[in-house]
């Protein structure tokens, strides 16, 4: 017996708008394990293509589907996908005055005018641009060397990549160290970033560490301080100003960045950048997100050697949260309201205790983002993340 060719038609449009409304679910659901945390991670940021998809279906079930129970199911389907992408979209304008309005309070009412003219002229225009979600955000030429060796603890070795502005000179230094719970990644995670902001007039160094648990804590903190310090004895050579100097980290790298930055002995900083960082890891602890698709406490345990009731000064020193005695650098820090891995809350919290004691801080939250949410470059929350990022770079390093 065979189908006739409008059924199977209809069935597989059904199909396909499942599949697209299971899609979109993600934006709103919060993810159970890592594979769905994929999933909950890129949904949103690809909101735009999933809209044009359901509505898509929408106009097929319209036209093209013959059997109405069929027509009104697809209906569904599309419609309740529509509305969830349609949530992302209609919040931008929103969060974007909301993001605005924090930056100013954190940096000063004027803290654009700040920036040199020809500075500004080179940034985003928008903080989102529906045009740079469809084509890319334009990376623009750099200069680009990988496999540069500046420490080798335990015959271990560890590497840096350098990216440099197309033209020769001397360049504001941006360090940036990956995520990933401390165990994994690479130097080269999240290249589009580095090369975009080394075509802007930066050196950008990422930087590699050693990874739990094999290698526990202090052990990366060593090794992004060793990294440091071989910047600013090598400056020179890779054109790159070691006295003004930016510390930006993701996730775990994060993390590294503020204790790295807020050590009464560090180096030079100017400011400090965490995308979605732990900031308390005793709380963290304590109180993991749920549902935890990480497993929190089994990271901790890996990274610091041991449970927070077997190592509670561990888990003190190595909170960033807990290094607020003495002048710090000016702090960025941007979470989603939906990382089910790193809560906002905690970003939230190291805001407040950044801003009580005394320093310099802004914090972003992006509604609709979960972690990691700039793996997609030109998604919808990693424009609004480089629009601030980039000022707030500025500002740091050339702020008049």
């Amino acid at each position: 017996m065979f189908v006739k060719p409008q059924i199977f038609l209809s069935l597989l449009v059904l199909l396909l708008c499942f599949a697209s409304l299971f899609l979109s679910a993600w934006i709103i659901l919060p993810a159970p394990n890592m594979f769905l945390l994929t999933l909950a991670v890129g949904a949103p940021e690809v909101s735009p293509w999933l809209l044009l998809l359901n509505l898509l279906f929408l106009l097929l079930s319209l036209f093209y589907i013959c059997r109405r129970q069929l027509q009104r199911l697809v209906c569904v389907f599309s419609l309740i996908g529509l509305l969830i992408c349609g949530w992302v979209l209609v919040n931008i304008p929103s969060t974007q005055m909301q993001m605005a309005k924090v930056m100013k309070q954190g940096l000063g009412a004027n803290y654009l005018e700040q920036i040199p003219s020809q500075v500004r002229a080179k940034m985003q225009t928008y903080p989102f641009n529906l045009v740079n979600f469809f084509r890319g955000i334009a990376l623009g030429k750099m200069r680009y060397q990988k496999d540069i060796l500046f420490a080798s603890p335990g015959g271990l070795s560890l590497k840096m990549e350098v990216y440099q502005p197309p033209e020769v000179g001397k360049y504001p230094v941006v360090v940036v160290i990956y995520g990933g719970a401390w165990q994994y990644g690479n130097t080269h995670a999240n290249s589009e970033f580095n090369q975009y902001i080394a075509n802007h007039g930066y050196t950008v160094f990422a930087i590699d560490y050693r990874h739990a648990p094999k290698y526990q804590f202090p052990s990366q903190l060593d090794d992004v301080r060793t990294a440091l310090n071989f910047i600013c004895k090598h400056a020179a050579e890779y054109e790159a100003d070691s006295e003004h100097m930016v510390l930006l980290g993701r996730s775990s790298g994060a993390h590294l960045a503020m204790l790295a930055a807020y050590q009464p002995d560090a180096p030079p900083i100017r400011a400090v950048v965490n995308y979605y960082g732990p900031v308390n890891l005793t709380e963290g602890y304590k109180t993991p997100p749920n549902p935890d698709p990480i497993n929190t406490r089994a990271v901790l345990k890996a990274f610091l050697g041991g449970s927070l009731e077997e190592l509670p000064n561990q888990y003190q020193i190595a909170s960033p949260i807990n290094y607020l005695t003495h002048p710090l650098p000016p702090t960025l820090l941007i979470y989603g309201s939906r990382d089910h891995l790193v809560e906002a809350r905690f970003g939230r919290q190291m805001y407040e205790s950044l801003h009580d004691s005394g320093n310099t801080a802004v914090f972003l939250e992006i509604p609709w983002a979960e972690h990691a949410f700039d793996a997609v470059f030109n998604g919808v929350s990693n424009q609004l993340a480089l629009y601030y990022t980039e000022r707030f770079l500025a500002w740091a390093f050339f702020r008049q």
